[in-house]
């Protein structure tokens, strides 16, 4: 299973890191879908957070885990895009739950 934690500051709700780490399992390797979507959206956006935002995102990326925080230090307007863009990622990994729950789990700590 895939196990997704996102850490929200407890003062305003906004987006501190996420992890994601494990597989699915829904096919073999290769041919596994929920783990190529959960893949393609977080690599994606932590790619777009650093070509859209400017900002870049301390991560550790291995085999089934991508483990990423969000640096303290950013302007305002760069701070409002990099949560857009993690929010989105969000939304998008809860569809997945939605369809394939028993494969995808997803928790929220603090705020």
């Amino acid at each position: 299973m895939i196990r997704v934690t996102i850490g929200r500051r407890p003062s305003d709700g906004t987006i501190s890191f996420f992890r994601i780490e494990g597989h699915a399992f829904y096919d073999e390797p290769g041919k596994d879908l929920v783990c190529a979507a959960v893949s393609a959206i977080s690599v994606g956006t932590v790619n777009a957070v650093e070509q859209v935002a400017g900002a870049m995102l301390p991560c550790e990326m291995e085999d089934g885990l991508i483990d990423a925080s969000v640096p303290l230090e950013l302007d305002g307007r760069q701070a409002e895009r990099v949560q857009l863009l993690l929010e989105a990622m969000v939304v998008m990994l809860n569809t997945i739950e939605t369809s394939y729950g028993e494969y995808i789990q997803i928790d929220t700590e603090g705020g």
